[in-house]
């Protein structure tokens, strides 16, 4: 269906080519996905750039709803959306791609929120591109031609000489980059190898299709189920046994002759890092040392730090060095992953049965996978969307899943990612686990060997007979069921619902501990964050040894997981 087309680019504009690009990327994902194997075939580079722009269109939603709940009269300008968008795609950036992406977005907003413009014309639309490919371009720190960012450089180069309103120049843009991508399988020998376009490109091209469709109420030629008007289009005759191309750079042939049996880093490392310029700068020296596929994006103080390492710990450890990181992924790159093309990738065998959790911290996260889970981290006023979950179930790799949300506000978002993966063939069951500590005792009963539907009825059966509770603090003045609390107070809430209002961590967990106590329990299970100390958990437990015969206690420390306290009782 036709969009209504803007011959100008506005906060409306932006909004709608948001989830244009999502749809056009959803639909596109797979394929894209499939000719991935540079800079390393891990098959994710669709399924990245996806979540990529679902963080953003999450972001500019919540703008443009800030403002309608507002008193204030009109909607969010151009530079409050455009902020947004590359702000949305900051934090949520997946991968190499995603990174880039992330940057290519930040120096749109970079030209269109300056001096805070009504709208932006054809020429400000040429700016932004500009702006775009070339910010990308020197935040990779050695950029490689056959690329995305040769794509996006094709883009500006096409829009520059393009004149007209947005949708002319978008539609330069969209033809120029396009041109640009069937060109990279002889500018990158491991593509033409492979018979392949760059996967980061074709993602690329299919963002800018959206582009197209926004300003012109058309869909681009060649976008449809994918970034082109077939599946095969992704591919190209394979070179065979010819030798490379002639004229590709010398330094980008040392970064193409990934090759399969050719091994490489065996971590990716992602994080978020707020640091000065000056400690970033150090930080790209020393994190270039470390490895390769170096990506730092960002600026006024929050960046997005993607590398490929031996050392994980190193890379982290540098990230701490220069500022506060957070939201740490580390990816463990599996055999035959590593710098092989996608064909050449032994196939690997699905487990039966997997568990996949969503955990509130670092240190929960440890807990559960050492149980075997896999698991997706759920920061403090982040939640997972289900892409991400579901892109946690196909990592599993199994044909039986079994899904714990572990929050209450987790339950739409989780059953809309079992149902998008069971139109993949995987049968999955979800159980409405509302706290860790009911997923911490459903896991405790999983039994891989014996039949789905007995395993899910056992650990549905665990996790519902566990109360939980959590000790956190007021935010602001409201009204609760225990009464009126005011900023700073700390509060205890049992099963959802504020209990106990109080001022010291100890007490008032120790109140809502015999509260949930009097009505028996086996097991208590304290998880405490980095903010509570450990004679916290001491005190607990000497509680529970002096008041309650026969009643065990475990202590873990979940990390930075939102809630002081999470405690349960079995």
């Amino acid at each position: 269906m036709a969009q209504v087309p803007q011959t100008f680019f506005d906060a409306l504009a932006v909004r709608t080519w948001c989830g244009l690009a999502l749809e056009t990327l959803g639909r596109a994902r797979e394929e894209i996905d499939a000719i991935n194997v540079y800079p390393v075939a891990d098959g994710d580079t669709g399924t990245n750039l996806y979540l990529t722009v679902e963080s953003s269109v999450a972001a500019v939603e919540a703008v443009f709803a800030g403002h309608a709940a507002g008193s204030g009269p009109g909607g969010p300008t151009l530079a409050d959306a455009a902020r947004a968008m590359a702000h949305g795609a900051l934090i949520g950036a997946r991968g190499n791609s995603g990174t880039i992406l992330a940057q290519l977005l930040r120096g749109m907003a970079q030209v269109l929120a300056a001096d805070d413009p009504a709208h932006a014309d054809g020429q400000g639309l040429r700016l932004a591109l500009r702006q775009a490919a070339d910010s990308a371009r020197r935040a990779v720190a050695h950029p490689v031609e056959g690329t995305v960012l040769t794509v996006a450089s094709a883009a500006a180069d096409a829009a520059d000489d393009a004149r007209g309103d947005c949708g002319t120049v978008a539609r330069a843009a969209y033809d120029g980059a396009r041109a640009a991508l069937a060109a990279t399988p002889g500018q990158l020998p491991v593509l033409g190898r492979a018979g392949v376009v760059d996967a980061g490109g074709r993602g690329l091209v299919a963002v800018l299709g959206a582009l197209v469709e926004t300003l012109t109420g058309e869909r681009a030629r060649g976008v449809a189920g994918s970034a082109y008007p077939n599946p095969s289009e992704g591919r190209v005759d394979p070179p065979g046994d010819r030798a490379p191309v002639d004229g590709v750079p010398d330094e980008c042939a040392d970064s193409a002759a990934a090759v399969p049996g050719q091994e490489g880093p065996a971590f990716e490392v992602i994080y978020l890092l707020e640091a000065g310029d000056r400690a970033v700068e150090r930080l790209r020296e020393r994190l270039d040392a470390l490895g390769d596929s170096l990506v730092v994006v960002g600026g006024d103080g929050l960046w997005n730090v993607h590398v490929h390492v031996d050392d994980a710990g190193a890379a982290v450890e540098a990230g701490i060095e220069a500022g506060r990181p957070h939201r740490i992924r580390i990816t463990h790159f599996g055999a035959g992953d590593v710098h092989t093309t996608g064909a050449e990738r032994p196939p690997r065998e699905r487990a039966q049965r997997a568990v996949v959790a969503v955990v509130p911290g670092e240190g929960l996260a440890g807990l559960y996978t050492e149980a075997g889970a896999t698991t997706v981290l759920a920061r403090p006023g982040e939640p997972p969307a289900s892409g991400e979950l579901v892109q946690a179930v196909r990592r599993a790799h199994a044909r039986e899943v079994v899904l714990l949300p572990n929050d209450a506000d987790l339950r739409h978002t989780a059953a809309a990612a079992a149902e998008q993966v069971r139109t993949e063939g995987i049968r999955v069951a979800l159980i409405p686990t509302r706290s860790a500590v009911q997923g911490i005792a459903a896991l405790a009963v999983h039994e891989p060997d014996r039949r789905f539907d007995e395993d899910v009825v056992s650990m549905t059966s665990a996790a519902g007979a566990t109360r939980y509770a959590e000790v956190t603090v007021a935010e602001r003045q409201s009204w609760t069921m225990a009464g009126i609390c005011q900023a700073g107070d700390v509060l205890g809430l049992i099963d959802g619902d504020v209990a106990v209002i109080g001022s010291d961590i100890a007490e008032t967990a120790e109140t809502v501990l015999d509260r949930m106590l009097s009505a028996g329990g086996e097991m208590v299970t304290l998880v405490l964050g980095d903010d509570v100390p450990g004679t916290v958990a001491e005190h607990l437990e000497g509680r529970v040894r002096e008041g309650y015969l026969a009643v065990d206690t475990v202590v873990y420390r979940g990390g930075r997981q939102g809630a002081l306290l999470l405690i349960g009782v079995e």
